[in-house]
């Protein structure tokens, strides 16, 4: 099978330009097999999965017998219930008790969905359903931050602040207001954790003094965002959302579809960071990539009003808490803490930030940002203002350093829509010498990248 000219024919793949495939001889990437950390393609070639396939694979691929084997004993009992008119099933019941006790207190309620888009969605729709039954139907506007990316369907979307994914659709679903994200390098000066705090907080404020705090139904961000390059936040941020949350009658929601489950060295990032939301979106590490679902968190607070006396959640999903995903993320759950999964991510999270940091002294590199096991170099380029020439930018954000990458067996992520990036999210059962492994072969590509950068005659090898 020739897969290049069967995604040609066939395949609509996400994210693409689906029409250049098999241009200039360009061939499709197919993964094969997998085992431990890493990947291997079609070709024969084995990578380091340096992003855990899309931020998901928290084990990597050495459980998948464990996995399975739960899967075949769900399969066997209870192939398929849905959670539907006062109907569950046992693994569905399991999993919702078992993500109350590792969520943050008072955190008690479980929706289940098929994604971290869908997670989202049934946010905006519990939150819409709170303001109503708390008699404030005017509350029907969202705020989120700049640059964020919180999924692809129209309701997410809406909280997508990137027009290139946001324009072809039209008018959002939702309307929202875009507040200041906690990236410090977008400051005109330099501001210590405090006084940046205040300036955000003054700035998500503003906002919703313009929109009016009557209209304002939700804040969602994550605890580190995704979108722009692990974007930390400065201390004391999250407690300041909490205290306009609640001086002005809005619901808070943390979206950890990224960095819930380990990503950040705890079960929910945003316990890194002091965040008390009212909701928590939920997917990628939920069953660590071995099947697709999502959940949505639900406060007491906010699901003692939904929980009144003869009033309807109408909504749902077909499936919503499917029995075989519930089965695999209880499996990954009891492996991840039966290994102490999250331990590792704590005991060489130092390590990895010491190995990224030092790849600011290269003069590519324009920033290094993140927590955990989740890091992103910012690149500079070869402009006064750190921006690249589409010269340099099409010889080394597009062509070499990926390349190089990808030569030395690592496969990271290249974002290249705004400042170009480039990201890492590794397995958390990833060791200190496999991280090595990981910074070595950043540190040798952005050493080449960056003698390139500074003789443009040499930025085409």
């Amino acid at each position: 099978m020739n897969a290049t000219r069967t995604a040609e024919r066939h395949l609509l793949l996400n994210m693409t330009a689906n029409g250049s495939l098999g241009a200039a001889g360009e061939k499709l990437f197919v993964v094969t097999h997998c085992d431990g950390p890493y990947v291997h393609d079609s070709a024969g070639h084995r990578y380091i999965d340096g992003l855990s396939g899309l931020y998901c694979a928290q084990l990597g691929y050495g459980y998948a017998e464990e996995v399975a084997e739960a899967a075949r004993q769900q399969l066997r009992e209870l192939s398929y219930s849905p959670l539907w008119s006062a109907s569950a099933h046992p693994a569905a019941l399991k999993l919702a008790r078992r993500l109350a006790c590792l969520a943050p207190d008072g955190m008690e309620h479980a929706f289940f969905s098929s994604g971290g888009a869908e997670a989202v969605e049934t946010a905006w729709k519990i939150v819409r359903r709170y303001h109503v039954l708390r008699g404030e139907p005017g509350r029907t506007k969202a705020l989120a931050r700049r640059g964020a990316y919180h999924g692809l369907t129209l309701g997410a979307l809406s909280f997508t602040d990137d027009p290139g994914l946001t324009e072809p659709y039209g008018a959002p679903a939702v309307p929202t207001t875009f507040v200041a994200n906690t990236n410090r390098g977008l400051l005109p000066e330099p501001l210590d954790d405090a006084a940046f705090t205040a300036w955000l907080l003054a700035d998500a404020e503003a906002a919703i003094l313009a929109e009016g705090p009557e209209t304002v139904a939700m804040l969602i961000a994550e605890p580190v965002q995704n979108r722009g390059g692990c974007i930390t936040p400065p201390e004391g941020y999250w407690e300041g959302l909490r205290r306009l949350a609640d001086r002005y009658g809005f619901l808070l929601v943390a979206d950890e579809v990224i960095t819930g489950f380990g990503r950040l060295g705890e079960w929910f990032g945003g316990d890194r960071y002091g965040a008390r939301p009212d909701l928590i979106t939920l997917a990628k590490g939920l069953t660590a990539g071995y099947a697709p679902m999502g959940a949505t968190m639900v406060g007491a607070r906010v699901a003692e009003v939904l929980n009144r006396p003869g009033e309807v959640l109408n909504h749902g999903y077909t499936f919503s808490g499917h029995p075989l995903c519930a089965a695999i993320a209880l499996r990954t759950i009891e492996i991840m803490e039966r290994d102490d999964v999250l331990g590792n991510v704590r005991a060489h999270q130092e390590h990895l930030a010491k190995r990224m940091v030092a790849l600011g002294a290269l003069p590519i590199v324009a920033d290094v940002r993140g927590a955990g096991y989740f890091y992103a170099v910012e690149l500079a380029g070869d402009g006064e203002d750190g921006a690249f020439s589409e010269a340099a930018r099409a010889a080394l954000v597009r062509d070499l350093i990926p390349r190089r990458l990808r030569e030395a067996g690592l496969l990271a992520r290249l974002y290249d829509r705004t400042a170009p990036l480039l990201q890492i999210a590794p397995p958390l059962i990833a060791d200190g010498d496999l991280l090595d492994r990981i910074a070595d072969i950043i540190a040798a590509t952005l050493d080449e990248a960056s003698e390139r950068l500074v003789s443009p005659e040499r930025q085409n090898p």
